[in-house]
Protein backbone atom coordinates (compact mmCIF):
# COMPACT_ATOMS: atom_id res chain seq x y z
CA UNK A 1 0.00 0.00 0.00
CA UNK A 2 1.19 3.69 -1.05
CA UNK A 3 1.07 6.46 1.43
CA UNK A 4 1.00 10.35 -0.12
CA UNK A 5 2.08 12.47 2.71
CA UNK A 6 1.90 15.73 2.78
CA UNK A 7 3.97 18.37 5.08
CA UNK A 8 2.74 22.20 5.08
CA UNK A 9 3.15 25.43 6.92
CA UNK A 10 0.13 27.31 6.87
CA UNK A 11 1.34 30.38 8.24
CA UNK A 12 -0.23 32.49 11.24
CA UNK A 13 -2.67 29.63 11.95
CA UNK A 14 -4.51 29.87 8.03
CA UNK A 15 -7.28 32.20 9.28
CA UNK A 16 -8.93 34.19 6.26
CA UNK A 17 -7.17 31.59 4.05
CA UNK A 18 -9.26 28.25 4.75
CA UNK A 19 -10.49 28.11 0.94
CA UNK A 20 -6.98 29.01 -0.28
CA UNK A 21 -5.28 26.52 1.61
CA UNK A 22 -8.01 23.66 1.13
CA UNK A 23 -7.39 24.30 -2.94
CA UNK A 24 -4.07 23.55 -2.49
CA UNK A 25 -4.36 20.83 -0.42
CA UNK A 26 -6.89 19.03 -2.65
CA UNK A 27 -5.81 19.78 -5.40
CA UNK A 28 -2.15 17.63 -4.57
CA UNK A 29 -4.37 14.79 -3.48
CA UNK A 30 -1.89 13.69 -0.65
CA UNK A 31 -4.07 10.79 2.07
CA UNK A 32 -2.75 12.63 4.87
CA UNK A 33 -1.39 16.40 5.90
CA UNK A 34 1.13 16.89 8.85
CA UNK A 35 0.70 21.05 9.39
CA UNK A 36 2.38 24.10 11.02
CA UNK A 37 1.13 26.98 12.46
CA UNK A 38 -2.46 25.39 12.64
CA UNK A 39 -2.81 26.94 15.97
CA UNK A 40 -6.87 27.43 16.00
CA UNK A 41 -8.93 23.96 15.53
CA UNK A 42 -11.73 25.92 14.05
CA UNK A 43 -9.57 27.17 11.13
CA UNK A 44 -8.17 23.61 10.24
CA UNK A 45 -11.77 22.03 10.31
CA UNK A 46 -12.74 24.69 7.89
CA UNK A 47 -9.43 23.46 5.98
CA UNK A 48 -10.29 19.73 6.05
CA UNK A 49 -13.99 20.52 5.01
CA UNK A 50 -12.48 22.57 1.95
CA UNK A 51 -9.74 20.05 1.04
CA UNK A 52 -12.44 16.89 1.52
CA UNK A 53 -10.03 15.56 4.55
CA UNK A 54 -12.66 13.80 6.99
CA UNK A 55 -10.51 13.53 9.53
CA UNK A 56 -8.36 16.49 11.74
CA UNK A 57 -7.21 17.23 14.82
CA UNK A 58 -5.59 20.22 16.37
CA UNK A 59 -5.12 22.00 19.70
CA UNK A 60 -5.62 25.89 20.43
CA UNK A 61 -2.04 27.11 20.67
CA UNK A 62 -0.19 24.41 19.33
CA UNK A 63 1.42 24.66 16.23
CA UNK A 64 1.22 21.04 14.68
CA UNK A 65 -2.05 19.66 13.70
CA UNK A 66 -3.07 16.87 10.81
CA UNK A 67 -5.60 16.38 8.28
CA UNK A 68 -6.31 12.16 7.00
CA UNK A 69 -8.32 10.74 4.82
CA UNK A 70 -6.62 7.42 6.07
CA UNK A 71 -8.39 5.86 9.48
CA UNK A 72 -6.32 7.45 12.48
CA UNK A 73 -5.77 4.99 15.39
CA UNK A 74 -3.26 7.36 17.53
CA UNK A 75 -2.88 10.86 17.71
CA UNK A 76 -1.02 12.92 20.40
CA UNK A 77 0.66 15.94 21.13
CA UNK A 78 3.83 15.69 23.64
CA UNK A 79 5.31 18.70 24.95
CA UNK A 80 9.17 19.12 24.26
CA UNK A 81 11.20 19.36 27.51
CA UNK A 82 12.90 22.68 27.55
CA UNK A 83 10.57 24.16 25.23
CA UNK A 84 6.94 25.80 24.70
CA UNK A 85 6.51 23.34 21.44
CA UNK A 86 5.01 20.31 21.03
CA UNK A 87 5.71 17.41 18.69
CA UNK A 88 2.40 15.45 17.36
CA UNK A 89 2.43 11.37 17.36
CA UNK A 90 0.38 10.38 14.81
CA UNK A 91 -0.68 6.71 13.74
CA UNK A 92 -2.76 5.06 10.70
CA UNK A 93 -4.50 2.10 10.56
CA UNK A 94 -4.50 1.99 6.84
CA UNK A 95 -1.17 1.42 6.29
CA UNK A 96 -0.26 0.67 9.83
CA UNK A 97 2.57 3.50 10.05
CA UNK A 98 4.07 5.85 12.70
CA UNK A 99 3.92 9.82 11.70
CA UNK A 100 6.01 12.44 13.53
CA UNK A 101 4.91 16.33 13.03
CA UNK A 102 7.59 18.60 13.87
CA UNK A 103 8.00 22.60 13.80
CA UNK A 104 10.99 23.56 15.68
CA UNK A 105 11.60 27.13 16.73
CA UNK A 106 12.22 29.86 14.40
CA UNK A 107 15.30 32.28 13.33
CA UNK A 108 18.28 31.84 11.95
CA UNK A 109 20.61 32.93 14.92
CA UNK A 110 23.00 30.57 16.46
CA UNK A 111 21.11 31.00 19.90
CA UNK A 112 18.25 30.14 18.22
CA UNK A 113 19.67 26.86 16.49
CA UNK A 114 20.89 26.08 19.75
CA UNK A 115 17.17 25.73 21.35
CA UNK A 116 16.32 23.86 17.71
CA UNK A 117 19.28 21.16 19.35
CA UNK A 118 17.79 21.00 22.14
CA UNK A 119 14.28 20.78 20.60
CA UNK A 120 15.08 17.73 18.13
CA UNK A 121 17.56 15.98 20.81
CA UNK A 122 14.36 15.81 23.48
CA UNK A 123 11.91 14.93 20.66
CA UNK A 124 14.01 11.75 19.43
CA UNK A 125 14.47 11.40 23.61
CA UNK A 126 10.92 11.23 23.91
CA UNK A 127 9.75 8.88 21.31
CA UNK A 128 11.20 6.53 23.81
CA UNK A 129 12.95 3.71 20.70
CA UNK A 130 9.66 4.84 18.42
CA UNK A 131 11.77 6.59 16.50
CA UNK A 132 12.85 3.77 14.13
CA UNK A 133 9.72 3.12 13.09
CA UNK A 134 8.46 6.84 12.58
CA UNK A 135 8.62 9.24 9.73
CA UNK A 136 9.08 12.46 10.83
CA UNK A 137 8.48 15.84 8.66
CA UNK A 138 7.78 19.37 9.00
CA UNK A 139 9.33 22.73 9.37
CA UNK A 140 12.43 22.41 10.87
CA UNK A 141 13.49 26.33 10.58
CA UNK A 142 17.29 25.24 9.69
CA UNK A 143 19.42 24.06 7.14
CA UNK A 144 20.79 20.71 6.22
CA UNK A 145 24.95 20.11 6.14
CA UNK A 146 26.37 22.01 3.17
CA UNK A 147 23.25 24.75 2.53
CA UNK A 148 24.16 28.10 2.63
CA UNK A 149 21.75 31.14 4.37
CA UNK A 150 21.74 34.32 1.79
CA UNK A 151 21.68 37.25 4.57
CA UNK A 152 21.17 39.43 2.08
CA UNK A 153 17.52 38.23 1.76
CA UNK A 154 16.62 38.64 5.37
CA UNK A 155 15.19 41.55 6.69
CA UNK A 156 17.33 44.08 8.19
CA UNK A 157 16.46 43.21 12.22
CA UNK A 158 16.74 39.64 11.10
CA UNK A 159 20.25 40.54 9.45
CA UNK A 160 21.13 42.59 12.72
CA UNK A 161 20.00 40.20 14.87
CA UNK A 162 21.86 37.34 13.13
CA UNK A 163 25.25 39.25 12.90
CA UNK A 164 25.21 39.86 16.92
CA UNK A 165 25.17 36.27 17.69
CA UNK A 166 27.69 35.35 15.09
CA UNK A 167 27.36 35.96 11.34
CA UNK A 168 28.53 32.44 10.45
CA UNK A 169 25.61 30.03 12.30
CA UNK A 170 26.69 26.63 13.18
CA UNK A 171 24.04 24.43 11.62
CA UNK A 172 24.03 21.37 13.54
CA UNK A 173 20.42 20.32 13.62
CA UNK A 174 19.65 18.27 10.47
CA UNK A 175 22.76 16.47 11.27
CA UNK A 176 21.47 15.16 14.47
CA UNK A 177 18.89 13.58 12.61
CA UNK A 178 21.26 12.04 9.80
CA UNK A 179 23.74 10.76 12.74
CA UNK A 180 20.16 9.39 14.38
CA UNK A 181 19.84 7.11 11.12
CA UNK A 182 17.13 9.01 9.42
CA UNK A 183 17.26 9.79 5.63
CA UNK A 184 16.58 13.18 4.24
CA UNK A 185 14.04 12.02 1.90
CA UNK A 186 14.26 14.92 -0.64
CA UNK A 187 17.98 15.83 -0.42
CA UNK A 188 17.96 11.34 -0.99
CA UNK A 189 16.20 11.79 -4.25
CA UNK A 190 17.03 15.37 -5.62
CA UNK A 191 21.12 15.26 -4.94
CA UNK A 192 21.19 18.79 -6.84
CA UNK A 193 18.53 20.30 -6.48
CA UNK A 194 18.23 23.31 -4.02
CA UNK A 195 14.40 22.32 -3.22
CA UNK A 196 13.51 25.69 -1.66
CA UNK A 197 10.76 26.28 0.14
CA UNK A 198 10.45 29.23 1.64
CA UNK A 199 9.14 32.33 1.00
CA UNK A 200 6.06 31.50 -2.00
CA UNK A 201 7.27 35.19 -3.32
CA UNK A 202 11.16 34.84 -2.85
CA UNK A 203 12.36 31.18 -2.40
CA UNK A 204 15.41 31.38 -1.14
CA UNK A 205 16.02 28.44 1.96
CA UNK A 206 14.97 24.74 2.50
CA UNK A 207 13.30 24.93 5.88
CA UNK A 208 10.76 22.00 5.21
CA UNK A 209 11.99 17.97 5.68
CA UNK A 210 10.38 14.62 5.48
CA UNK A 211 12.81 12.23 6.95
CA UNK A 212 12.51 8.55 6.78
CA UNK A 213 14.31 5.95 8.62
CA UNK A 214 17.10 3.85 6.79
CA UNK A 215 15.28 1.18 6.38
CA UNK A 216 12.92 2.98 4.33
CA UNK A 217 15.06 4.02 1.62
CA UNK A 218 13.75 1.83 -1.11
CA UNK A 219 10.64 2.62 0.12
CA UNK A 220 10.60 6.28 -0.96
CA UNK A 221 9.40 7.08 -3.87
CA UNK A 222 9.10 10.90 -4.37
CA UNK A 223 9.57 13.82 -2.43
CA UNK A 224 9.03 17.24 -4.24
CA UNK A 225 8.30 20.56 -3.63
CA UNK A 226 5.01 21.89 -4.64
CA UNK A 227 5.98 24.94 -5.97
CA UNK A 228 3.14 25.40 -8.17
CA UNK A 229 0.42 25.19 -5.54
CA UNK A 230 -1.16 28.21 -4.49
CA UNK A 231 1.17 30.69 -5.85
CA UNK A 232 1.97 32.29 -2.43
CA UNK A 233 -1.61 33.13 -1.96
CA UNK A 234 -2.22 30.63 0.56
CA UNK A 235 0.92 30.69 2.68
CA UNK A 236 4.25 31.74 2.48
CA UNK A 237 5.84 27.77 2.84
CA UNK A 238 5.23 25.86 -0.45
CA UNK A 239 4.04 22.24 0.47
CA UNK A 240 6.37 19.28 0.90
CA UNK A 241 4.91 16.42 -0.58
CA UNK A 242 6.42 12.70 -0.37
CA UNK A 243 4.97 9.23 -1.97
CA UNK A 244 6.28 5.72 -0.25
CA UNK A 245 5.24 1.96 -0.71
CA UNK A 246 4.68 0.68 2.24
CA UNK A 247 3.85 -2.79 1.18
CA UNK A 248 7.17 -4.44 2.38
CA UNK A 249 7.94 -1.99 5.01
CA UNK A 250 9.83 -3.57 7.59
CA UNK A 251 8.93 -0.89 10.16
CA UNK A 252 5.70 -2.17 12.86
CA UNK A 253 4.13 -0.01 14.44
CA UNK A 254 1.89 -1.08 17.68
CA UNK A 255 -0.92 0.79 17.71
CA UNK A 256 -3.10 1.92 20.25
CA UNK A 257 -6.56 3.39 20.75
CA UNK A 258 -6.80 6.96 19.54
CA UNK A 259 -5.33 9.15 22.66
CA UNK A 260 -7.48 12.18 21.52
CA UNK A 261 -11.55 11.35 21.63
CA UNK A 262 -11.82 15.27 20.83
CA UNK A 263 -10.11 15.33 18.08
CA UNK A 264 -12.26 15.25 14.63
Amino acid sequence: MSLRLMSYNIRFGGGGREAALGNTIRALDPDVVLLQEATHPAVVESIAKAAGMPAWGSRRGHSVGYLSRRPVTEASWHPIRGSRRTFLELVLAEPEVRLIGVHLTALHTNWMERQRVRELRALLAGLAGREKEAIIAGDFNTLAPGEELDLAQLPRRLRVLTWLTGRTIRWETIQIMLDAGFLDGFRLLHPDDAGHTFPTWRPHVRLDFVFVPGSFTDRLRRCEVAKASGDGEASDHFPLVAELDLNHARASVSSSPAKSPDDH
